[in-house]
């Protein structure tokens, strides 16, 4: 008798494993949306640049066709770069819980570090092309801006890769530690050193030296808003590496519009016109634009 009672314990017991329901999100997806920074920090990231690329491929059919009409070696370069940090920038913003995660620190410095260069590259090389002209498309050119490019790519690179690996300081770890003065003070040089890049050019276009720049309105924009930007981000850096909390929450916005907006940003700038625009169209867009800016007001006096 007591045998029965035990089997049949066994068998009730049994059933109400079997019947009970599986959870509904495993744990590691649940720490990749949910734990880190959050889900909608996650969202604001990934949404933007997935929408982006997927514009790109979309356009690819389109965009390769006229690049092989025009035969510019920069919009031609550009473009391939454009492509090749949307990707990176993309596995960037998907794997945001690896900043969070014990023993990805070393992938996730990697990944930060390599990203980051490379968005920092297309930047610098497109201030670079700012003081050539609207489109220069000659492979010299090209070169001597893609030269001094990745000089100044390199340089910051083997800087950042000294600090992370040979002093140990977290650069690009901000969830558990947003008090480390040393690593606060090297942003505020990196922020510094845009944003007097930025409002030196910003500088130039309201001198006598701005017929040096293109007088498109596009360019004066971008300008604009990445010194904008620059300097919140650097006020933000100041501000966390005083110890204010709001500096943190601050800083954090500042990356994440950086990450999710910039790449479409520079494509609006740069290469959407080259793409949707016919040539005589286009030439008369440019010259219109000039004279609205005043520059062949001298051809009237």
């Amino acid at each position: 008798m007591r045998g029965l009672q035990d089997s049949l314990t066994l068998s009730l017991s049994s059933l109400s494993n079997s019947t009970t329901p599986p959870p509904p999100i495993s744990p590691r997806f649940y720490n990749w949306l949910f734990e880190c920074h959050g889900f909608w920090h996650n969202v604001a990231l990934i949404v933007p640049n997935l929408l982006f690329i997927c514009y790109l491929s979309f356009q690819a059919k389109k965009s390769f066709s006229k690049l092989t009409n025009g035969r510019s070696y920069v919009i031609i370069a550009y473009y391939a770069c454009l492509w090749l940090v949307s990707l990176l920038n993309m596995f960037w913003c998907c794997f945001q819980a690896w900043e969070c995660t014990p023993g990805k620190e070393l992938v996730w410095n990697l990944l930060s570090l390599f990203t980051t260069s490379g968005m920092l590259f297309l930047e610098v090389s497109l201030v670079a092309f700012l003081f050539q002209g609207n489109y220069v498309s000659g492979l010299e050119a090209l070169t001597k801006t893609f030269v001094v490019s990745g000089l100044v790519i390199g340089l910051d690179l083997l800087l950042k890769a000294i600090y992370l690996f040979g002093f140990g300081i977290p650069l690009f770890i901000d969830s558990n530690d947003h008090t480390h003065p040393v690593k606060w003070n090297l942003w505020v040089v990196h922020r510094l050193v845009l944003t007097a890049v930025y409002g030196f050019i910003l500088f130039m276009y309201h001198s006598k030296w701005r017929e040096r720049l293109p007088a498109r309105p596009a360019f004066y924009n971008y300008i604009a808003v990445m010194f904008s930007l620059n300097a919140l981000a650097l006020f933000a850096c100041a501000l966390t590496g005083s110890g204010a909390s709001f500096g943190f929450w601050l800083y954090g916005g500042t990356i994440v519009c950086y990450h999710a907006l910039y790449l479409p940003l520079l494509y609006v700038t740069f290469l959407a016109d080259f793409f949707q625009e016919e040539d005589l169209h286009l030439e008369n867009v440019y010259y219109s634009e000039m004279k609205d800016a005043g520059f062949f007001d001298a051809d009237w006096e």
